[in-house]
């Protein structure tokens, strides 16, 4: 999170200021003035649109043979992945505020601000909206623009309308030696990690915010329905299930919980770690972790963690390892996928866990986010969408599809 000293505001800022204040006793800062749409016109901008190019690549998930990417905070493009050596764009849904989607049973679950929305996607050419589930999540923090100091929301309705963007505002701020919290300030915050943050488990759609889960029942599709929300930890970036456990990963470790009582999650344990952007993935008694630095996210360093789960009540770090800017990972039989950043794709082998061995290094791309099918490595990074192929006698380049 980006660290701010806090003033006082001069009276000047907020309704009238001594003429004769000496400004060299003044910081100059600037604000960021939020933008905002009325919730009723927000909500219409929901719609199923011809495929176009996309801006900036998210997250990807995959179901049967179709490809979903997340444009981020726009909506998601639909590739139908039939033939992996030639991917073909079918449609763009555009969902504001989007950064996540989860599909079970030909029905596309998507969040659009604190909305929930609902897609029938068994026509891939004639997606429908069915269902709209209003006000279960946290509102989204946009990102402020990197010059300014702070946000000032103190003139936002938030049941009303919804921050799109933001403009500029220079003001000026009496340095003291007294420091005071201006309280209707809303600092700027970093964005989670690089997995997803919907997980669908049986009859269940679990996604997580910040600091809450939330899980809907979505056994009945036409009636979705959230059955629970609880508090489960601070700066939640991710969610990923196996067996009967989620594991939540956070800027400051990672939490497991038990599902056996399916609406009603219930906390085993946690670690932490130091301050990164961290997503998870699990494989038998295994986590790996990666922790992302040097950004909004935390400190300087950047990781790979393996971490030891056999005892879920008692985690323990088994094996580290140095990454350069690691976001999400994945994992399938003995092969373990880390997406590097600028500095590639890096595979490993996980035979002798917690032991890796690196055993290809593919660079000179960008990388984000890795779904490991069963033959085929779907990856995105850079505005394009990489297949591989693997087995035990290698790694071959499928296919590359630019997005944009």
């Amino acid at each position: 999170m980006k660290k701010i000293t806090l003033f006082v505001f001069c009276l000047l800022s907020l309704i009238a200021c001594d003429k004769d204040q000496d400004l060299s006793e003044m910081r100059e800062v600037q604000v960021a003035v939020p933008e905002t749409m009325p919730l009723a016109d927000f909500r219409a901008m929901v719609s199923v649109e011809e495929a176009s190019a996309i801006e900036e690549s998210g997250k990807i998930y995959t179901y049967q043979n179709l490809i979903f990417i997340n444009d981020n905070l726009k909506g998601v493009h639909i590739i139908d992945n039939s033939n992996p050596e030639n991917p073909v764009k079918k449609a763009f849904i555009r969902i504001p505020q989007n950064t996540d989607v989860a599909v079970k049973d030909d029905l596309l679950y998507a969040n659009s601000g604190i909305d929930l929305v609902v897609f029938d996607i068994s026509d891939i050419n004639n997606i429908q909206l069915q269902n709209t589930i209003e006000d279960v999540f946290e509102v989204i923090n946009l990102p402020i623009p990197a010059e300014a100091d702070y946000a000032d929301y103190e003139n936002v309705d938030f049941s009303e309308e919804v921050v799109v963007g933001y403009s500029l505002r220079t003001d000026y701020i009496e340095v003291q030696t007294d420091i005071m919290v201006n309280e209707s300030a809303d600092f700027a915050s970093g964005t989670g990690g690089s997995l997803a943050r919907f997980n669908i488990v049986k009859g269940y759609l679990y996604t997580v915010t910040q600091s809450e889960m939330h899980i809907f029942d979505i056994v009945n599709p036409e009636n979705a329905v959230e059955v629970n929300s609880k508090d489960v930890g601070w700066d939640i970036e991710t969610i990923f299930s196996l067996d009967n456990y989620l594991y939540l990963g956070s800027a400051g470790g990672m939490y497991i919980y038990n599902i056996d009582n399916a609406t009603n999650p219930t906390y085993v344990s946690e670690i932490n770690h130091i301050m990164g952007c961290d997503p998870v993935v699990v494989k038998g008694d295994m986590a790996y972790v990666t922790i992302r630095g040097g950004n909004l996210c935390g400190q300087n360093l950047s990781q790979l963690e393996v971490i030891d789960i056999s005892d879920k009540t008692n985690p323990f770090r088994a094996n580290i390892y140095e990454m350069q800017e690691p976001y999400g990972l994945g994992i399938k039989d003995n092969f373990l996928f880390v997406c590097d950043g600028s500095f590639g794709l890096k595979v490993y082998d996980t035979t002798n866990t917690p032991q890796l061995t690196l055993i290809d290094h593919f660079e000179g791309i960008e990388t984000f986010d890795v779904i490991p099918l069963e033959e085929v490595l779907l990856m995105v990074g850079g505005n394009t969408l990489f297949q591989y192929k693997y087995s035990e006698t290698g790694i071959e380049l499928l296919s590359t599809f630019y997005m944009n």
